[in-house]
């Protein structure tokens, strides 16, 4: 007996030792084989998102999910419309809309989300917002949020931002990257419903004062029954140093409105002129050397290239120090690499615009809505402007979206007015 403890006691170690190397050992190799699908942007997660589903022939591929998609499309469409993530949530539940929770059961799946709720799950403003900030929903693969602990432990642990896995353009997109990046705006400030409201107020995370940069407030005066809705300084509103800078909200619309107009004809007109020079075989590079912004970027880079190159020689001469050495070296490096990337983003900005023209990066249709309309609407506010400032000089300064582009576009009209003879000649 005393043999057989002995036995036991030094056999139960050996095995328990084994075990653990092999359960370590498949868990390491579980999570590589993961990763390696992750990085390829191949879908591993036990549910497809809410709007699509696992392939029936690939279940690492996402296909879209008609019914679910639309309601994804309500939702994100609801929100530029200036509703709240509760609103929105409501409007779903009212209307007897299955929850993501019990779409999933009532379509046969064993799906269990974590969270403690009711027999029939409702629609939350927490759930609106995760639809809502979802990469997903324009075609991109986000995975990788998560880990577990260890392999004995199931609690999960949420990772950095850097750390998530992101591969773009792995499925079809439900949401246009346009709205979306209006949507992501919009929760940055995601203006609340007033009390008598579960919209928005009109201009809410659009209108800025101009001097102390906070976001403006909505007043609404009454006289002789007729209802007046202004805009006035935050910092003022609450006794901060600052002025009113107050404006009328119908004199804003007007006035935005007839910006946005202008802006739409010059879009138009500059795709006739990117339709005109594609006719001419002119190619991006022409452009591109005659670029004054990608000209002063570059001159900028030499510079700061010319500075880097000479430090061995200042080194050499006694004229800096070791230390001294290493920090500019560092600095005039991280100053190039910023300028590089710089100035090749303006370069592919124009040999988009060239590839694709206006409408392959600004939403030309929606822009277009704005010649026949002639009152604002907040979509068409959210899709086409980014900040607006009001001095208290009434002067106003409206952000169009898309400035980049707008001055892409200048370049390129200066450029088709001084070589269009030129360039008609060399094509007849």
């Amino acid at each position: 007996k005393t043999a057989d403890f002995s036995e036991k006691s030094f056999v139960v170690p050996i095995k328990n030792f084994v075990n653990e190397s092999y359960c370590r050992d498949i868990s390491g190799k579980v999570r590589s084989h993961q990763k390696i699908k992750r990085e390829k942007g191949e879908f591993i997660g036990a549910f497809a998102p809410y709007g699509y589903c696992k392939d029936p022939e690939n279940k690492n591929c996402l296909v879209i999910d008609s019914y679910a998609a639309d309601i994804v499309r309500k939702i994100f469409s609801w929100k530029i419309d200036g509703f709240s993530l509760g609103a929105i949530a409501e409007k779903l539940n009212v209307r007897h809309v299955q929850s993501p929770k019990e779409y999933k059961k009532a379509n046969g799946e064993n799906y269990n989300s974590g969270f403690h709720s009711s027999d029939t799950p409702k629609w939350s403003a927490v759930q609106i917002k995760r639809i809502l900030t979802n990469e997903v929903y324009i075609g991109n693969m986000v995975q990788g949020k998560q880990e577990r602990i260890s392999y004995k432990v199931k609690q999960r642990l949420d990772k950095p931002e850097s750390e998530w896995v992101k591969v773009e353009n792995t499925h079809p997109a439900i949401i246009r990257q346009n709205d979306f990046d209006v949507v992501q705006k919009l929760l940055q400030y995601d203006g609340r419903a007033s009390k008598t409201s579960d919209s928005a107020n009109f201009f809410s995370g659009f209108v800025f004062c101009g001097d102390c940069k906070t976001p403006m407030i909505r007043r609404v005066n009454q006289y002789k029954g007729k209802k007046k809705a202004f805009y006035i300084c935050q910092t003022k509103n609450k006794g901060g140093d600052c002025t009113r800078h107050s404006i009328s909200e119908e004199v804003l619309k007007r006035i935005v409105l007839k910006e946005i107009q202008a802006y739409t004809a010059l879009f138009v007109d500059y795709q006739m002129i990117m339709e005109e020079l594609c006719e001419m075989q002119v190619s991006y590079d022409q452009v591109i050397g005659y670029d004054t912004q990608i000209s002063k970027l570059q001159e900028e880079y030499n510079r700061y290239y010319s500075l880097k190159a000479s430090l061995d020689d200042d080194l050499k001469e006694g004229l800096i120090s070791k230390e001294e050495f290493d920090d500019f070296r560092e600095s005039y490096g991280r100053k190039c690499e910023e300028l590089e990337q710089m100035i090749e983003n303006q370069k592919k900005l124009v040999k988009q615009m060239f590839e694709g023209g206006v409408s392959a990066t600004v939403q030309l249709e929606d822009w277009k809505k704005s010649l026949e309309i002639k009152e604002l609407d907040r979509t068409l506010l959210a899709l086409t402007v980014d900040k607006i400032y009001i001095y208290e000089n009434k002067q106003i300064k409206i952000h169009i979206r898309y400035q980049d582009m707008i001055e892409k576009m200048k370049v390129i009209r200066r450029f088709y007015a001084e070589h269009r003879t030129e360039c008609r000649k060399e094509v007849g």
